[in-house]
């Protein structure tokens, strides 16, 4: 779940520039529909693009490199033309229905270079806040003198190198095996 609000947040930050991109290169008006339609460009990124995506190459699976590259600006423009009809965005001529999906295109190419940096740096964010507020919470029963033995503090030891990796012991040993 965390990494699907992730993706969400940083997917949509990054439409909304896309979509402004489009507005000022291009004749499709965006504007401050801007907002709302990438809202509409992440869910059917997220959702919608991997079905479209699929089912083009299958179409397209043996074919030339062009063939490919077609199958990908036909998701593209799909989703471009699902956009323009649910939110406010005019397309504008021939040009504003052709050219938004090259720069969707590239700007996704980009987006997918930065998607695991940022990923995994907001990971790392939520996972200290995460670990803040466990402590918070932790730290008034540390506090007062535990009656547990050595095996109480192993066993809390083991609890907290799973939370780290979300491994058991058995599975971090079956893991280690492979590799």
């Amino acid at each position: 779940m965390r990494n699907l609000i992730v993706r969400f947040a940083s997917l949509y930050v990054f439409n909304v520039v896309v979509l402004l991109v489009i507005g000022w290169l291009t004749p499709a008006r965006v504007g401050l529909h801007a907002l709302w339609a990438s809202v509409i460009l992440t869910l059917a990124t997220l959702f919608l693009k991997p079905l479209l995506k699929r089912a083009a190459s299958s179409m397209s699976a043996g074919g030339t490199k062009f063939v490919q590259y077609l199958a990908v600006f036909v998701v593209e423009f799909l989703i471009w033309a699902l956009t323009v009809w649910l939110s406010g965005v005019r397309a504008g001529n021939l040009w504003g229905w052709i050219l938004p999906p090259v720069i969707l295109l590239i700007g996704w190419v980009i987006y997918d270079q930065v998607d695991d940096a940022l990923t995994r740096k907001a990971g790392e964010l939520y996972d200290a806040a995460g670990a803040k507020i466990s402590g918070s919470r932790a730290g008034s029963a540390r506090d007062t003198p535990a009656a547990g033995s050595v095996a109480s503090s192993q066993a809390t030891a083991a609890g907290r190198e799973e939370l780290k990796d979300g491994l058991t012991p058995e599975q971090r040993r079956m893991l280690d095996e492979l590799g």
